[in-house]
């Protein structure tokens, strides 16, 4: 069987889509989307995404554009993807399903986006309430969970060896968490590096790790500001919010998302 696909990336977070609203891939092959992400013997991505139909939703009477199904690389269905979903929704303008403004559904609820003439999306997050702060870490869930801590030299940090002591110790258990680390640049942008699981590696960005790194630096008072810019190891994102206390809502994560290529792979 052959299998069209499509390369997205966001800010050099890379992803496989595939359109499945005619419901042909094999969604529980495990080992599947593990060999189309590996980067050696398949196409290579940090995560895979189907873009499918909302059946669900229809049957409630909720009117949205399309469901957003989440793969890591190692081909286990996963929490939200900021990123990923930024790609998706860049994806269903070329492929025509929406024009400028979408809703969508994805693992952790509805998210409304939007594409600028510019190609930069703005993807509406889920609202941050129960925030976990400790002298030494910030820890939340922006539709996947994120532990944030502040280090000082970042540039030449262990990103992925001390990501992954901390992902696999005990204070996350079996279920780990996103590792993000963290410096300040000036009083409304931080840089930021990021161990992922799943991928279980550094990625060049993460959507949601950015998120909750502007969060968790506006709450621990690094910073005043309601619009906080994140540069990752591949370009630069934007996080806005409104905040009530220790209540976020009103969240968007904005930045690029670009096409990279399409091809035929057989399964």
């Amino acid at each position: 069987m052959q299998l069209e696909f499509f390369k997205y990336q966001g800010t050099g977070n890379d992803f496989v889509m595939i359109d499945n609203r005619s419901g042909f891939f094999p969604k529980e092959n495990v080992q599947l989307v593990a060999r189309l992400c590996d980067r050696r013997f398949g196409i290579g991505g940090d995560g895979l995404i189907l873009l499918e139909n909302d059946e669900i939703a229809s049957k409630l009477a909720m009117t949205t554009d399309f469901r957003m199904v989440y793969y890591n690389s190692d081909g286990n269905q996963s929490s939200m993807c900021g990123n990923g979903g930024r790609c998706l929704v860049a994806f269903a303008k070329d492929l025509s399903i929406i024009k400028d403004r979408c809703t969508f559904i994805a693992t952790d609820g509805l998210h409304h986006a939007s594409v600028a003439n510019d190609g930069i999306v703005s993807l509406q997050m889920i609202d941050v309430a129960n925030i976990k702060k400790e002298s030494d870490y910030i820890f939340m869930n922006t539709g996947s969970p994120h532990h944030v801590q502040m280090v000082e030299d970042l540039e030449h940090y262990n990103v992925k060896e001390n990501g992954a002591a901390l992902r696999y110790g005990s204070l996350y258990g079996a279920a780990g968490s996103n590792i993000n680390f963290v410096k300040k640049i000036n009083e409304d942008t931080f840089s930021l590096r990021t161990y992922e699981r799943g991928v279980e590696d550094e990625t060049l960005a993460c959507g949601t790790g950015a998120t909750a790194v502007a969060i968790a630096m506006n709450l621990t008072g690094q910073t005043n500001a309601s619009s906080i810019k994140i540069n990752v190891e591949g370009g630069k994102l934007e996080v806005s919010f409104d905040r009530k206390e220790n209540h976020f809502t009103n969240i968007f994560l904005i930045g690029p998302a670009e096409f990279v290529f399409k091809g035929v792979i057989e399964i």
